[in-house]
């Protein structure tokens, strides 16, 4: 049954906004602002307070593009990690995905996006270019393309291929232990792991299509 009568315009308001978040529908936004009312007003009010410093306060990497809380990530600032290879994936949620099976020892570059003409997101729009400034002057030896295995994923890797194959570094893709179709924030952490390590020549893939 939907809510089409709140007792109060300030409730109506909570839920309303609680609702524009994805996967959050009108009952669902209902139950959190009745929890929040429960809580203690010092608990929302940092609630809020922790919120509105996330928006006003968060960076993204200037090596890599991945959030942060500084500007360089802990990743891209550990001298442990192997800077010769670099993971490409498309947001910062395969990052923490790929960080959680704990089989990767690169570094990372986030594109911001994939290319997918009917939403209106060509090459342009992706973060590219300092991939290739990445790849121009940071001794790389290898890029592991790790996007979503879709048609847009593909696309893009199709992309990122054309433009690098002539820079004297490999370019692998993971295998494909991810579904086809899949996102990579939602492939098990093993799946995942074994598909890093496991990656092929993104050269060996053409010849399969």
């Amino acid at each position: 049954m939907d809510i089409h009568y709140f007792s109060s315009k300030l409730l109506e308001d909570a839920v309303d906004e609680f609702a524009k978040l994805p996967g959050i529908g009108k009952k669902t936004a209902f139950r959190l602002v009745l929890h929040l009312l429960n809580q203690d007003k010092d608990e929302v009010r940092q609630f809020g307070n922790t919120i509105t410093k996330l928006r006003e306060e968060i960076k993204r990497c200037k090596s890599c593009n991945v959030i942060s809380d500084n500007e360089l990530c802990p990743i891209c600032a550990d001298p442990k990690r192997n800077s010769s290879v670099v993971c490409v994936v498309e947001n910062s949620r395969d990052v923490i995905a790929i960080e959680n099976t704990q089989q990767y020892n690169g570094i990372y570059h986030v594109l911001g996006g994939i290319i997918s003409p009917m939403d209106g997101i060509g090459p342009s729009d992706l973060n590219v270019e300092n991939l290739q400034n990445k790849i121009e002057s940071n001794h790389v030896e290898e890029i592991i393309l790790a996007l979503s295995t879709t048609m847009e994923g593909d696309t893009t890797n199709f992309y990122l291929y054309k433009r690098f194959r002539e820079y004297p570094i490999k370019i692998s893709t993971i295998a494909r232990g991810v579904s086809i179709g899949d996102d990579l924030e939602f492939a098990d952490e093993l799946t995942l792991g074994r598909s890093i390590l496991h990656r092929t020549l993104f050269e060996s893939t053409l010849s399969q299509k």
